[in-house]
């Protein structure tokens, strides 16, 4: 605790830029390198999952991540289930992203306040699995449970529940509150829910009965919560507590709930690092809006920009960098750790002697904030590499 003031104490709080990961006494080939996860009785040949946003995640982009070995999240409450056909409406966010329109907000809004078709929802599930992979889809609270029994129907593998803040606890003189504990009882799928950032929060959150905890509120690159909230936790202390806590529930109950890092990681070494944090996953947004499978073409919006009161989510471009198995699997064609990622998983949890996710999550952590730039200053000057 440090002091703010004399009599405010507060916590110190670390980000990805901040820490480095110590290499071990013993190497292992990458080649003998487990990188495989578990959520709930969900096997993942790879640990990442793609961020439930209309830019990255469609029908096309599922069942790619899907062959690929991750698994795609696709919004419910998002254009997927509000028009039939929903490139057009994409390319018409595209547009107005594009163009740097003073008015894009408000054209997003627009093309949200068309409601949501639940038909749509069996059927873009069922095109998932129509294309041989497993269909995972998400929601915000309150659609939580109506929406929890048209996507088993229709066949769905992982339902989450997902909002800038999620609670086991809800206070309200007008609203019903959700019973997620009801949700995740009812529900052969594997629910996950999030987002949270704190120890108690990711507690509560796993006595609830979901196999998977979202951690990150507002690091994502298209999120603005945390200047329009003035909320949030670095990912890294964020990660960590809440790996504390499921180690906690796991303890008492021998019920082992995943860890998701949900946003934040941009390189590989951010994503090494959210493991050594104690991640059992990734939730990947940005990193996948670059794959030419997105339907975003490189653009970009947070799930909150269509907010009709208050959005806290942007447009942006990302850019494109190649398809999504060159993101994942290289090789690489750039310098600056954001494709083959996989392979950077790996080569990491060789040179820390990691055979497997959970031993990742066991390897020494330092706090080192100028790391990222020690003897970088010609790769800083010329915008190469780590300098960019």
């Amino acid at each position: 605790m440090v002091f703010i003031g004399d009599y405010r104490q507060a916590k110190r709080a670390y980000g990805f830029d901040e820490i480095a990961l110590v290499p071990s006494t013993t190497t292992i080939d990458i080649d003998d390198v487990d990188v495989s996860t578990k959520i709930g009785n969900t096997e993942l040949k790879i640990p990442f999952l793609a961020s439930a946003m209309d830019g990255v995640v469609n029908v096309k982009f599922s069942v790619a991540l899907g062959k690929l070995g991750g698994i795609a999240v696709l919004n419910l409450d998002g254009v997927q289930t509000r028009y039939e056909n929903p490139d057009e409406v994409i390319e018409k966010i595209r547009n107005a992203c594009g163009k740097k329109q003073k008015n894009t907000t408000e054209i997003i809004q627009k093309i949200y306040s068309e409601p949501v078709k639940e038909k749509l929802i069996s059927k873009r599930i069922i095109e998932i699995k129509k294309g041989g992979v497993r269909a995972a889809v998400s929601t915000i609270p309150k659609n939580a449970e109506r929406y929890s029994k048209i996507a088993e129907e229709a066949g769905c593998d992982v339902f989450v529940i997902q909002s800038t803040v999620t609670t086991a606890k809800f206070i309200s003189s007008k609203q019903e509150k959700v019973d997620l504990k009801k949700v995740c009882s009812e529900t052969k799928m594997p629910v996950i829910i999030g987002n949270t950032v704190s120890y108690q929060g990711a507690l509560e959150l796993m006595e609830t009965g979901c196999w998977g905890v979202l951690v990150g509120i507002g690091p994502g690159a298209a999120c603005t919560t945390r200047g329009v909230l003035g909320i949030g936790v670095p990912q890294v202390t964020a990660i960590v507590d809440c790996a504390s806590a499921r180690g906690f529930y796991f303890s008492k109950t021998k019920r082992y709930v995943s860890i998701i890092a949900d946003g934040g990681m941009i390189t590989g070494g951010d994503i090494c690092k959210a493991f050594a944090c104690g991640a059992d996953a990734v939730m990947v947004g940005s990193g996948f809006a670059r794959a030419e499978e997105s339907p975003g073409c490189g653009f970009h919006w947070g799930m909150a920009t269509s907010h009709k009161n208050l959005p806290r989510g942007t447009g942006i471009y990302v850019g494109r960098s190649g398809k999504l198995k060159d993101i994942l699997f290289g090789p690489a064609k750039t310098d600056d750790g954001t494709q083959n990622l996989i392979g950077a998983l790996r080569t990491s949890m060789g040179s820390l002697g990691a055979k497997n996710i959970k031993e990742m999550q066991k390897v020494e952590i330092i706090i080192a904030p100028e790391i990222k730039h020690e003897g970088k200053i010609l790769q800083k000057k010329q915008g190469v590499g780590m300098g960019k």
